[in-house]
């Protein structure tokens, strides 16, 4: 398992100086939200790259639809027609997967950061830190100090990240019925049900991850909102076949 305590110093040092730049604007909590802001927006490119091969994989259903029906039921020559399909249009199915991956490492440097009591040998000022009068080391279940500012602030956090999940939840199904196969029975229920997997965060992350995940989740609603509108494309009865990439994310 990788050893956080090669990059918690060097960060520890450098989220303290932001927390004081920014000590009128809320201190650590607001560079928490910094951070974030910063890290999806140096991910932004990938994620613009992802929705252009979405895209195109979109533009290429009706040949998907030609080989499927040549194939039949050989799945392995359906696979391995797909993988040349998909190789010579210039998509790939991994490219939507780096903008989650790159973020992964930041989101459990920020956790390591509010749960540590030391930071490379030294006590760890971060979890004197608050938002509101609560610890942003404190958890939903464990109030460290009244309980009444702990409630207002984990249940503002809290509706916030149900509002978010509403949000993608209803936008993940509107698109799933759109697909050229929707899917059917539990498959179906996925898109409705996992944005509310979140929730389960609020329980057992620290205040501070729990605030990096409603910024980053409201990034991404707003994303995937402006990136991916107008999607998928169904191609239309007549429509011709599309042999290339499809045209770039809108700006």
């Amino acid at each position: 398992m990788f050893d956080f305590s090669l990059l918690t110093g060097p960060v520890h040092t450098a989220v303290i100086r932001l927390s004081d730049l920014l000590a009128p604007l809320g201190g650590a909590a607001a560079a928490v939200v910094v951070v974030t802001l910063l890290v999806r927006l140096l991910v932004h490119p990938l994620t613009r790259a992802a929705v252009r091969g979405e895209r195109a994989r979109a533009a290429l259903a009706p040949r998907l639809a030609a080989l499927r029906k040549e194939h039949g039921t050989d799945a392995t020559a359906l696979a391995q027609a797909y993988t040349e399909l998909h190789r010579e249009a210039g998509v790939s199915s991994l490219a939507g997967m780096l903008p989650m991956l790159l973020q992964a490492p930041v989101f459990l440097l920020t956790y390591h950061l509010f749960v540590s009591p030391t930071v490379a040998g030294r006590p760890n000022t971060l979890l004197d830190s608050a938002l509101g009068g609560v610890p942003l080391s404190a958890h939903l279940l464990a109030p460290a100090g009244g309980w009444t500012p702990h409630l207002v602030v984990f249940g503002a956090l809290v509706a916030a990240l149900a509002a978010l999940a509403w949000g993608t939840s209803r936008r993940a199904v509107r698109l799933a019925a759109m697909q050229e196969q929707p899917l059917t029975g539990v498959l179906a229920a996925l898109p409705r049900v996992l944005p509310y997997f979140i929730l389960v965060s609020a329980v057992i992350l620290p205040l501070a991850a729990v605030l990096y995940l409603v910024v980053s989740s409201a990034w991404t609603l707003a994303e995937n909102t402006l990136l991916r509108r107008g999607m998928p494309v169904r191609p239309q009865p007549g429509a011709p076949v599309a042999t290339g990439s499809a045209d770039p994310a809108p700006a």
